[in-house]
């Protein structure tokens, strides 16, 4: 990819492609070494006029987001369990409690080059957030309710909301190079424009009001999506056509024609994901959640879950035995379908947010999970500590929300609000709104920063990243984003160092980059479209400096240290190289 200064510029400073080949060496050499204002979000049928907007008071204590590391957190990042330890520990606290590391790539790149230390790539890759308020790359007539990654990364896709579904080819230089006008690809049929690879358009089998969600395989071949009724299809993305086949989750293979697919046999599936091994499909709707055998071709596993509509489901590993269901219920159930034979309670339930739930999302190890809900939380879980069927029954009837909250219209962020007492949440996120639709989050890649952040989408128009210690380490304004055409590595342009007076948005769904530190959000606009925004870790870029600045300064101020150290009475063995990392204000 191109730098700000053009490609192979001594001053440029580390670009995004230099720095992906960099930490690819270095994983290579460790191996060796060992809604809009018309109500356009999932409404459920719901009918009749706005309920009244609630008058805001103060805002309590607890939505303030952290600007501090929380005790919890920092027990989390230092537990092994989040990628790995040492680094985290310098950049925990100092001895007055303090913040005093600040990650500084320049230097780990130069130490690591001079073998004065050994350098893991997540020792490098764990502090590149994305810091850019992005570029568009591409546009749609209609709302984005889903856009992902594909597990590998080498795909990234859409569904929305008039029945189109969009894949593109990210290992193609057009998906992340520097664009200009004649690199755009306008669709006049569908009003779909890109700057990025299309590999292919799909145009989904209308059978209810939206395509809620899709799901690339792991092998990247098919694609599944749910549209509100109680069948979901899935799609070849290899091979030319359109030819779906459908998974019907009902009692009958036949599949109801009912408007909006309401009927007594409709289970208006709102989630759906393949397994780790690409044989199943779990889904959730309407209270209950199902698994559907591809090799079989039949529905193996069917649970009614829950008193409300299941917004979000998922596998908590590989594994594919543990199901997590979410629901409008508030709570989040945890079921092992290896003992649903003996028994149709759930292995345990999690209990903390008080009012739905719009996501739920797991880091894949089987222990935890993230959740987003209307209580305008999003809350981290430990499966070792949810709470039992028997105390769940003892609360599950009870409410600790909002009397006649309505997230789709009333803003609740200013309203005081009470912690569930039998909260089972090991750590609280905020700062973001949950609003108008099913807001998304997700862990933070596992490969490259151990899955030490979480984020979201929000209904402020921004995306919001956080720590696992509680600090909120980064917003990016969708406001400020720079239009299309636009190269995404480019500094910042001076149009978008403020934001547009006249912007309003919705941040639906955002996706990480699984090698790279990239992040691509979906959002709505107020006018009634969307757009996906690249967002990238520029470093220097961004900054404004050059490389050779900073590894000047670096070694100033590594002389400086040294004939401290030396002072205070440090020496080295006669004959070898050696340096003492005791001082952290030089990192």
């Amino acid at each position: 990819m191109a730098s700000a200064g053009g490609q192979g510029s001594p001053a440029s400073g580390l670009s995004l492609h230099q720095l992906s080949r960099l930490l690819t060496l270095f994983r290579s050499d460790a191996a060796g070494n060992n809604a809009d204002e018309d109500n356009d979000e999932e409404d459920e049928g719901t009918t009749g006029r706005r309920p009244r907007r609630a008058p805001r008071t103060q805002p309590s204590w607890w939505m303030t987001p952290h600007a501090e590391p929380q005790p919890k957190g920092l027990q989390l990042l230092h537990g092994g369990e989040f990628g790995r330890i040492s680094p985290k520990e310098k950049s925990s606290t100092s001895a007055h409690g303090t913040n005093k590391y600040v990650k500084n790539v320049s230097r780990t790149l130069l130490d690591r080059r001079m073998r004065i230390r050994p350098t893991a790539s997540e020792d490098i890759s764990e502090s590149l957030v994305p810091n850019s308020h992005g570029t568009i790359v591409a546009s749609y007539p209609a709302n984005v309710y889903c856009g992902q990654f594909s597990t590998d990364s080498s795909f990234y896709y859409v569904c929305c909301k008039d029945f189109n579904l969009h894949l593109y080819d990210m290992t193609s230089p057009r998906s992340y190079g520097k664009h200009n006008m004649m690199d755009i690809m306008y669709d006049a049929t569908t009003g779909h424009r890109t700057s990025m690879k299309v590999m292919k358009s799909i145009r989904g089998i209308a059978e209810g009001w939206t395509i809620t969600d899709s799901h690339l395989s792991p092998d990247n071949e098919h694609m599944i999506y749910s549209s509100m009724n109680s069948t979901v299809f899935m799609v070849k993305t290899m091979e030319m056509g359109n030819q779906q086949k459908p998974i019907c989750f009902s009692e009958t293979r036949a599949r109801s024609h009912s408007l909006w697919g309401w009927d007594d046999d409709s289970y208006c599936i709102w989630s759906c994901r393949f397994s780790a091994d690409g044989n199943e499909v779990i889904a959730g709707g309407r209270g209950k959640i199902f698994v559907y055998d591809l090799i079989a071709d039949r529905r193996t596993v069917k649970i009614s879950a829950h008193q409300d509509d299941v917004n979000s489901c998922c596998w908590a590993d590989s594994g594919s035995n543990v199901l997590i269901s979410a629901s409008d219920d508030t709570f989040i159930k945890v079921w092992d379908r290896r003992s649903l034979g003996s028994s149709t309670r759930p292995s345990g339930v999690l209990i903390g947010h008080t009012e739905g739930i719009t996501n739920v999302s797991a880091k894949g190890d089987g222990r935890y999970v993230i959740s987003n809900g209307k209580d305008q939380a999003l809350r981290l879980w430990d499966l070792r500590k949810m709470r039992s069927d028997d105390e769940y029954q003892k609360v599950k009837t009870k409410t600790y929300g909002l009397e006649d909250f309505d997230y789709r219209y009333q803003d609740d962020r200013w309203q005081p609000k009470e912690a569930h007492p039998k909260d089972c949440s090991v750590m609280t996120y905020r700062g973001h709104s949950v609003m108008r639709t099913l807001i998304r989050c997700h862990f933070s890649p596992a490969e490259t920063t151990g899955g030490a952040y979480v984020y979201s989408g929000s209904s402020d128009g921004r995306i919001h990243i956080w720590s696992l210690d509680g600090r909120r380490v980064q917003v990016l304004d969708r406001s400020r984003t720079a239009p299309m055409g636009v190269d995404p590595s480019a500094p910042d342009p001076a149009s978008s160092a403020s934001p547009s007076a006249n912007f309003s948005s919705c941040v639906r769904d955002v996706s990480w980059h699984s090698r790279e530190p990239v992040l691509m959000s979906a959002a709505w606009s107020a006018r009634g479209h969307s757009t996906v925004a690249r967002h990238e870790w520029k470093g220097l870029n961004k900054m404004g400096g050059k490389l050779e600045d900073w590894v000047a300064k670096q070694q100033a101020e590594s002389m400086e240290s040294e004939a401290r150290r030396n002072t205070r009475g440090f020496r080295n063995l006669p004959g070898s190289f050696h340096r003492t990392f005791d001082d952290e204000e030089d990192y």
